[in-house]
Formats: structure tokens, sequence, C-alpha cells
């Protein structure tokens, strides 16, 4: 791969990776005579600028803004975070006044490799007043003229006051051929914008900012900067329409198959070898089992539990029942499942017109959306995956590779059980479990994180659930767990 200057605040400081020779100031380019209502420029405390300019910023909704994904970045280096003290100025052409001053909530990065995912977007605390851009709905070709906008760094010798303009500039360009982009390792999803020459291009802390294509109505988001030298890469916002569109939706997730499940909560699930006819499963929590819980380090297999069981439909009322015949598997060491055999087949759940999830294979990303349906509460959360912990440890158990949440996902108590789904493909990926109450160091109901380096930390309120893709290599026809299979990796019971 190529290596990319990104012209950020951070390469100033010197925290962005991917970092080589100085990039080219804009030259040709002239002030701006009047103010763009969706342009930004999104401020830190830690840009070395006095003005604390860091990067450009696009309004694209009244809530939402478009930047680079290298200019939204915290300590932990997370996808999705809630910064401190970040706020954006838009609709100025001055940096330090005019226009309206609104509070970043937080961010969510593109996953994926920096190079052809270089885009973030900002949550506003409150809607912005001003008017957002259209989004173009394809990407720019070569030859298309475009404007690009920026508060970036004049030519310096050092990193000065005089260096760092108050007043916005523009300059008028076209899109190259990505060719011309070449030495940059420009991908599909990006646009090569500037001069050939490089006498016309953004400079350093302009990432973010627009590349601006002309309509009969106005003008359309083609990209936004996310670096070079010369003619640089601006990410090609169109690729991420989608992406952009499931982020902003944050719909409520329906409760339609969710399960309440004697104060836990669950959902009805099949395996890859399930066949209509074979007794159903239910999916919860280890800890929501009757009797005796799993001891740590060992599992629970086929033992009698009869239990009610009540499936609900989308606005969370009553659709079907069932009761549990046994209890198949169980265990708290490694992850936090059980699953019980219940006295309906799929095929008759189905009849009954009971959503029946398909366990997902792999488990979720760093940033992915997460619908967690919570039937015993008859409650759902919109989510997303705030990273993976290699190892949680609570009252003497420990889980590997659990989810974490992002902050602003915080489910109840009773939520124990609850699957987690994606709400592209409907599977389930997870299943929620426990968070941490009241700050205790791994205790019941304050589990701790323990890194892969060993370090241990404690973070209050924080939320967690278990990944459910190990089930399906244990799982065989007949709704059987078989802990002998070559690929079954779930705990075994202790002998």
């Amino acid at each position: 791969m190529n290596l990319r200057h990104l012209i950020s605040a951070g390469t100033a400081l010197g925290t962005v990776a991917l970092v080589a020779a100085p990039a080219a100031a804009i030259n040709g380019g002239t002030e701006s005579s009047a103010a763009y209502p969706f342009l930004g420029s999104l401020q830190r405390a830690e840009s070395p600028r006095p003005d604390r300019h860091a990067c450009g910023a696009v309004l694209i909704a009244p809530q939402w803004m478009v930047t680079a994904g290298h200019c939204a970045r915290s300590e932990e280096g997370s996808l999705v975070a809630y910064p401190h003290g970040w706020k954006v100025r838009i609709g100025s052409t001055s940096v330090s006044s005019g226009g309206e001053i609104v509070e970043v909530d937080k961010y969510i990065k593109r996953p994926g490799d920096l190079q052809g995912n270089d885009i973030a977007l900002l949550k506003l605390k409150t809607p912005a007043k001003s008017q957002p851009i259209k989004v173009s709905t394809s990407k720019p070709t070569a030859k298309t003229s475009t404007r690009i906008l920026g508060w970036g760094v004049h030519p310096c010798d050092e990193m000065e006051p005089k260096c760092f303009p108050d007043h916005l500039r523009e300059a008028d360009t076209v899109v190259q051929p990505n060719t011309a982009c070449a030495e940059i390792g420009i991908r599909q999803t990006e646009i090569c914008v500037g001069s050939l020459d490089g006498k016309i291009g953004p400079t350093n802390m302009d990432s973010g900012g627009p590349a601006l294509v002309r309509t009969n109505d106005g003008w359309t988001l083609g990209g936004i900067v996310s670096g070079g030298t010369g003619p640089a890469a601006y990410t090609a916002v169109s690729a991420f329409r989608t992406w952009m569109d499931d982020v902003m939706a944050e719909k409520k997730p329906s409760l339609e198959g969710a399960v309440d499940f004697d104060g836990c909560s669950g959902s009805v699930v099949r395996g890859n070898a399930a066949k209509p006819e074979d007794p159903a499963l239910l999916l919860t929590n280890g800890h929501c089992v009757t009797g005796d819980r799993p001891a740590p380090g060992s599992a629970v297999v086929d033992r009698e539990e009869k239990r009610e069981v009540t499936v609900l439909d989308q606005a969370g009322k009553p659709k079907t029942t069932a009761s549990t015949t046994k209890l198949v598997y169980a265990t708290m060491t490694g992850t936090d499942i059980a699953l019980y055999q219940l006295n309906k087949s799929y095929a008759q759940l189905t009849a009954g017109g009971a959503k029946v999830f398909k366990l997902a294979a792999k488990g979720p990303r760093e940033a992915d959306p997460l619908h967690l349906v919570a039937g015993g509460l008859r409650k759902s959360w919109s989510c997303a995956v705030g990273g993976v912990v290699p190892e949680l440890r609570e009252e003497g158990y420990v889980l590997n590779d659990a989810i974490r949440y992002t902050e602003d996902c915080r489910p109840e108590g009773g939520a124990s059980g609850a699957p987690l789904i994606d709400p592209h493909t409907g599977v389930v990926v997870g299943i929620h479990n426990t968070g941490n109450e009241l700050g205790e160091v791994c205790t019941a109901n304050n589990p701790c994180e323990v890194a892969s380096d060993g370090r241990m930390s404690v973070h209050k309120a924080r939320r967690y659930g278990q990944q459910t893709a190990g089930i399906v290599t244990c799982l065989t026809t007949g709704s059987r767990v078989d802990l002998s299979l070559p690929k079954c990796s779930l705990t075994k019971p202790a002998t």
C-alpha cells in the first residue's frame, strides 16, 4: 500500500501513522466572498492552531455532518466515541466568528482500511439551523468541474499563527482520472481532485473539506478530502450513501421474535442443520437457568427444566406460547448462554406466527450496528459494537471475546438473554448478558475488562454481550448440541 499524507491537524501533532511528504499548499484559490451554509470547521482542543480548527466538515442532515475518518479519533482509537469538547462552526467564512457553533455528541467511523474508507459521521448534540447539502447520487467522473473549500495551512516554514488562515479559501478545479493519483494508492471509492501540476489542491488541515459539484439547483457534495500531494484523494461520498443512511436512521428495533422468559429475555434460534420438524431451541443466558448455575469452568447438559415461553409480535404483544422440555446446554465460562428445547417444532412455531432467528456463523465487528430486543422488558435498543474485549471477568467466571457496546447503549436489568440482531441480515450475532453497575472490580454485576496485554480496567455503566457464532459449530439435527464435534469449542461439563 502506498503511503498517503493525511491532511488534518492530526498530522501536525504526529498522531497519524500514514504520513509522507508535506502536501502542497492551495495555489490559484481565492478568499471566499460568501459563506457556504453547509460548511463547517471542526474544532478540537488538541489542535495546534490557536483557533482550534482541525478539519473541515459538511452538514448533510440537520443533526449530522460528514468528515474524513482520520479526523475523528479518540485516545482509545474507537470507531465510535463521544469526544469531549469537540464543536463545529457552521455557515461562516471565518473559523473564529460568525455562523453558528454546535457541539459534537459522537462520531462514527466507517470500519475497514483507512484508505478507501476514510469517512466518518459526526452527530451533533442539537440540530443545526443551517441548510444541509445534498449528497451526490453517483461518483463524479473525470473532467467534472468541482469547487474545493477549506481553511488549510498557508505555505510556511514553521507552524506559526501566520500560517493559519481565519478566512475560508476556495478554488475551482476538476476531477482527474484516478491514474493521476496512482502514487498515493487511490481506491475505487475515491476520486482524484486538483490540478496535475499541484498548483490547485487541498493542504494540511483541509481534511474532511468538500469537493462540490454544481447542479441546476445549487451544489451537491461529491467528495471529502482524504489526503495526498498534488492532486489529492477525496472520498467519494456516493459510495457510502447506504452506510450513512443506516447510521443516521437510528431506527428503533421491532420486538418481533423477542421472547419473555420468566424474568429474562430470549429468542427462538436455529442452526444450519435444523429441519422444520425439529424441536425448536430457545437461546438465553446461562445465568438465567433455574436451579444451580453452571460452575466456573464447567457446563450443564440435558437437565429437566419446564418453563413457560412467550414469543412476542412487532408491538411487543404475545404472538404464541410454548414451554421448555429440558435444558439442552448451559455455561457461563467462555460465554454466557443457555439453550432450551421447546415442546413445539420450528414448523409449529412458524405456523403460529412466531419469528425464528438464524444464528450467524461469524461475530460482529467494531462499529457494526446491533438491535437489542428484550422480550422480558418489552423494550428494544439500537446499539453498536464499541469493541471486542479479549477477556471479561465477573464473579469467578471468565468470558472470552465479549462484545462491548458503545456508551449510549444502556439496556436495563431484565434484558439478560436478549438477542443482538444484525439489522441488515436479521441474524443473531450475539446475546446480551451483563453490565458494570457500581464500578466494582470483577464482582457480580460488575465485570472488569482484561486487555490482550493483561491490563485490567473497570468501566462503570458499560454494558456487554456475548458472541454466539461458537454455538453454530456445535449444533446438529434434532436440535442437539454435540460437544464432540471437531470445530465445537463450547465449554464441556467438568468430569
